[in-house]
C-alpha cells in the first residue's frame, strides 16, 4: 500500500509548488475515517482512494483532484458529512465529493427506462467540473483490477457496464490509454474463452518475432536521425487482445488474416517535424493506399491530433504508425485531463491549441444540452451510446465549415449537424457537386450541400436511415409536431361541426375556461385530443355549455340481409353491415340487444368503409349525399381526400356493452412462403383465436412468396392484434400488417 510521503513525491516530480498540507490532511482523515474497513480482497479499504489518487497522479492532476480522490468515498462508506469536508476542505472539494457519491450509487445495468436515466444523472454531474468524470474513471480502472474478488454475477455485470459506458467515455474524452486497458479488463470477464485464445496467440506471435519491435524501433530511428530529425523519439508496441478481438469480428478475419498487430509512434518537436517524418518514411517504404489520415490539420472532436499511415516497412512487416508532437502524444494519452499540463504553459505558437476548451469537454456540453429537448430517457440512452461508439467522418459545407459526423452517415445527419431547421426543410442534396440520394453514405472529404424547401417535414421513415442522435431526436419531434398539428386540424374541424349540430358557435378563446374541466392545458392539447379520439368533442361541448343535452343512438337487429339497423333515441333508424345473416339469426334465437354509437343524428343511411372498422379503432364519419354515412378508422388514408371538407367531417365513436356479441370486419395483408401446407397453418392460426375467415383473395405469387389478402370477422381491436401477433411468430409468414383501403 502507497505510504502518504510516497503519494506527495509523485505530485512534487510534475508540481514542484505542491501543497503538502492539503494531501497530508486528505490522507490523514481518509485512513480515520475508513478505519478498519476491509474490501472483498481483504485489503485494507484506504488502499482503494490511494490507488485512485496513484491513477490520477500519473495523469499529472493538481493536488485538489488528488485530494478528492482520496476522500471520495467517504461520504458514502463513513460517517464523513458534506459540512464537515466543507469546513476541512473547502467547499470545491466537498462539491466534488458528494458529486461522486451520487454517482457512485447509479446502478447503470437495470431496466433500460432506469439505466437511461441513470446515464442522465452522471452527465448531468461530470458536466458541472470535469474533475467528477477524472475521478470517476480512476475510480472504475481499479475497480476493473481487483474485480477478481467479486462474485461472477458482479463480474458481468459491472464488467457489461465498463464497456458500455465508462470505456466510450474515457475514449470520447480522449483517454485512449484507459479507455484500452478498461475495454481489455472488462473483455477478459464478458468472454473469458475469447480473451484467453487471442491473448494466447498473441504472446506465441511476440515469441516467434522475438525483437522485432526493437529492430523496426532502431532502423526507424537511425533513418530519422540520418535525414536530421534527431530529436525524433520512436516507441513500438503490440496491440492489446480486444483491440484485436474487435477487428477480428468487424473485419470477419481470422488472427493469421491480421497484417498489423504491431504500431509505431514517432514523437517529434512540432507540427513541421511531423509532416517532414512522414515524407522521410513515404520515400524509404511504400505506402499501403488507402491507410493515410490527417488528424492533425483536422483533428477528432475528441482533440485527438496525430498522422496516421501504414507502410510496408523493415522485414518486410506491415507497420501501422502514429506521427505526433509531445504535446499531441500527452492529449492523446491523457485526453481531457491533459489540457491541465498546457493551460498555464505559453504554447509553442507551431503546436498551440486550436481553441482555448477541450473539444471533448465541449461534446460532453452539447449532450448535455439534448437533455433539454424533451426526449424520453429511453431515446436518450439510444443516442449517447451512438454517439459513445461511432467514429468518424469529415465532411465540408460549401464554404468550407468542417462537419464532424459518425462514420455511415448521410446526407441528411448532416443538414441537422448543421441545424435543425435545415434538417427539417432538407428535400434532396449534392455531394461534390452531383445530385445524389439522401440515403448516400458519406465519406471523409465530401462537400455536402443541402437542398431545403420551405413546406418540407421531415418523414418518419428518415429516423431508420440517419445515425447520428441529434437527427433521430429532432426528427421525432418534428413528427410528433407534426402529428400533433394534423390531429389539430382534425380536432377543430370535428369541434366545429359538433357545436355546430347543437347551435353553438366553437371558438379557442371559448374554449379556454373549460380546460380545467378536461383535464387539458392548452387549448391545442384539447383540440389534439379530440383529433386522436383521446376526449369526445360531446364532451367539450358540455363542458363548454354544460346544460347541453346531446342525442345517443343505438343499434337493433334485424335480418334483412346481413343487415343490421340502428335506431336513435328520438326514432330515426340507419343501417350498419357488419353481421352474416347466420350471426343475426343466432342472436335472434337468444333475444334482441343494443349497440350503441355515439354521435350520428339525421335520418340517413350508415355503412362502413371496405376494409372495414372494428371496436377500439378510432372512427370519424364521412357524409355524402348519395351513399349517406361511411365510418372510417382514423387511419385510413382515403380521408386524406376530405382534408378540405371539414362539413362533411362527423365525430362518432364506438359505444359497446361488455354483452356485445357481434363480429366486425377487418382486413389484413399477409406475406408467406409459397409451400404446401402454408395456407393450412395460417388458417389453423386465425381459428385458434377465434376469429372468422369472411374472404381469401390471392395477390401477386411470386417463385418463393404469396401474397394473401384476409377479409375477417372480429370481436375488437385486441383480437384483431393479437391474432396478427400469432401470425408473425409462424415461421412461414414474412409480412403481416392491416390494410385500411
Amino acid at each position: 500500500m502507497m505510504r502518504q510521503y510516497e503519494l506527495v513525491e509523485r505530485v512534487q516530480k510534475y508540481k514542484p509548488d505542491v501543497n503538502e498540507a492539503l494531501l497530508n490532511k486528505a490522507y490523514v482523515y481518509a485512513m480515520q475515517k475508513h478505519g478498519q474497513q476491509k474490501r472483498a480482497s481483504g485489503d485494507p479499504y484506504i488502499s482503494h482512494p490511494l490507488e485512485v489518487a496513484a491513477i490520477l497522479t500519473e495523469m499529472h492532476l493538481d493536488e485538489s483532484t488528488i485530494a478528492v480522490a482520496l476522500l471520495h468515498d467517504t461520504i458514502e462508506d463513513t460517517t464523513a458529512t458534506r459540512q464537515e469536508i466543507d469546513d476541512l476542505f473547502g467547499e470545491d472539494i466537498g462539491a466534488l465529493v458528494e458529486g461522486l457519491t451520487k454517482i457512485k450509487k447509479l446502478d447503470l445495468v437495470t431496466k433500460k427506462a432506469k439505466q437511461a436515466e441513470n446515464l442522465r444523472k452522471l452527465l448531468l454531474a461530470i458536466s458541472d467540473d470535469v474533475r467528477v468524470l477524472l475521478v470517476k474513471l480512476a475510480d472504475r480502472l481499479h475497480n476493473m483490477r481487483t474485480l477478481d474478488h467479486m462474485s461472477p454475477e458482479k463480474r458481468a455485470r459491472i464488467s457489461e457496464e465498463t464497456m458500455d459506458i465508462y470505456a466510450p467515455l474515457a475514449g470520447r474524452m480522449g483517454m485512449q490509454d484507459m479507455r484500452e486497458e478498461l475495454e481489455n479488463l472488462a473483455f477478459r470477464h464478458i468472454n473469458p474463452e475469447a480473451y484467453e485464445t487471442v491473448t494466447r496467440r498473441l504472446q506465441e506471435l511476440s515469441e516467434r518475432n522475438e525483437g522485432l519491435i526493437k529492430k523496426i524501433e532502431e532502423e526507424l530511428s537511425e533513418l530519422l536521425q540520418a535525414e536530421g530529425l534527431k530529436e525524433a523519439l520512436v516507441k513500438g508496441r503490440q496491440k492489446k487482445p480486444y483491440s484485436v478481438f474487435r477487428k477480428m469480428q468487424s473485419k470477419s478475419l481470422s488472427f493469421e488474416q491480421l497484417s498489423d498487430v504491431w504500431g509505431f509512434r514517432i514523437i517529434v518537436d512540432d507540427i513541421p517535424s511531423c509532416y517532414r517524418a512522414l515524407g522521410i518514411v513515404h520515400t524509404r517504404w511504400r505506402v499501403v493506399p488507402g491507410r493515410f489520415k490527417d488528424y492533425i490539420s483536422t483533428p477528432k472532436q475528441n482533440d485527438y491530433q496525430s498522422l496516421h499511415t501504414t507502410i510496408i516497412g523493415p522485414s518486410r512487416q506491415r507497420i501501422e504508425l502514429q506521427i505526433r508532437t509531445k504535446r499531441m502524444h500527452d492529449i492523446a494519452e491523457y485526453g481531457i485531463a491533459a489540457h491541465a499540463l498546457y493551460k498555464d504553459r505559453d504554447a509553442v505558437a507551431a503546436d498551440a491549441p486550436r481553441s482555448p476548451t477541450s473539444n471533448a469537454y465541449s461534446w460532453l456540453r452539447r449532450t448535455i444540452e439534448a437533455l433539454a429537448e424533451g426526449d424520453n430517457p429511453e431515446e436518450f440512452l439510444e443516442h449517447t451510446k451512438l454517439e459513445l461508439f461511432q467514429d468518424q467522418v469529415f465532411c465540408f459545407t460549401p464554404k468550407g465549415q468542417l462537419i464532424a459526423l459518425p462514420r455511415g452517415a448521410t446526407p441528411i445527419d448532416f443538414a441537422y449537424a448543421v441545424h435543425t431547421n435545415i434538417g427539417d426543410t432538407c428535400v434532396g442534396a449534392k455531394i461534390n457537386g452531383r445530385i445524389m440520394p439522401l440515403v448516400t453514405r458519406l465519406n471523409n472529404g465530401d462537400e455536402v450541400e443541402i437542398i431545403r424547401s420551405g413546406i418540407q417535414v421531415p418523414p418518419p421513415a428518415w429516423e431508420e436511415i440517419v445515425v447520428t442522435g441529434k437527427a433521430r431526436a429532432a426528427i421525432r419531434r418534428a413528427t410528433r409536431a407534426a402529428v400533433r398539428k394534423q390531429y389539430a386540424g382534425l380536432g377543430y374541424r370535428i369541434l366545429e361541426r359538433t357545436f355546430e349540430r347543437a347551435g353553438k358557435s366553437f371558438s379557442r378563446e371559448g374554449l379556454k375556461p373549460a380546460l380545467h374541466r378536461l383535464g387539458q392545458k392548452e387549448v391545442e392539447d384539447a383540440i389534439a385530443a379530440v383529433g386522436r379520439g383521446e376526449l369526445s368533442s360531446l364532451d367539450v361541448l358540455r363542458a363548454v355549455f354544460p346544460d347541453h343535452q346531446d342525442e345517443r343512438v343505438t343499434v337493433k337487429p334485424s335480418a334483412d340481409d346481413g343487415w343490421f339497423n340502428m335506431r336513435s333515441a328520438a326514432g330515426m333508424v340507419f343501417k350498419l353491415p357488419g353481421r352474416t345473416k347466420e350471426m343475426v339469426d343466432a342472436q335472434q334465437a337468444e333475444g334482441p340487444e343494443a349497440l350503441p354509437i355515439r354521435g350520428l343524428s339525421g335520418n340517413a343511411e350508415v355503412h362502413f368503409s371496405p376494409a372495414g372498422a372494428v371496436p377500439g379503432d378510432r372512427i370519424v364519419g364521412i357524409m355524402d349525399r348519395d351513399k349517406g354515412i361511411t365510418i372510417y378508422p382514423i387511419q385510413s388514408p382515403i380521408l386524406q381526400k376530405f382534408d378540405d371538407e371539414p362539413e362533411r367531417w362527423i365525430d362518432v365513436r364506438w359505444d359497446l356493452d361488455e354483452a356485445n356479441n357481434s363480429r366486425f370486419i377487418a382486413r389484413i395483408a399477409v406475406s408467406a412462403l409459397n409451400e404446401p401446407g402454408t395456407l393450412a397453418e395460417i388458417a389453423q392460426a386465425i381459428a385458434t383465436t377465434d376469429v372468422n375467415i369472411r374472404s381469401l383473395s390471392m395477390g401477386r405469387v411470386a417463385a418463393d412468396f404469396s401474397e394473401l389478402q384476409f377479409d375477417l370477422e372480429v370481436w375488437d381491436l385486441r383480437q384483431l392484434n393479437h391474432l396478427i401477433a400469432q401470425l408473425k411468430e409462424l415461421p412461414s409468414i414474412s409480412m403481416v400488417k392491416r390494410l385500411f383501403e
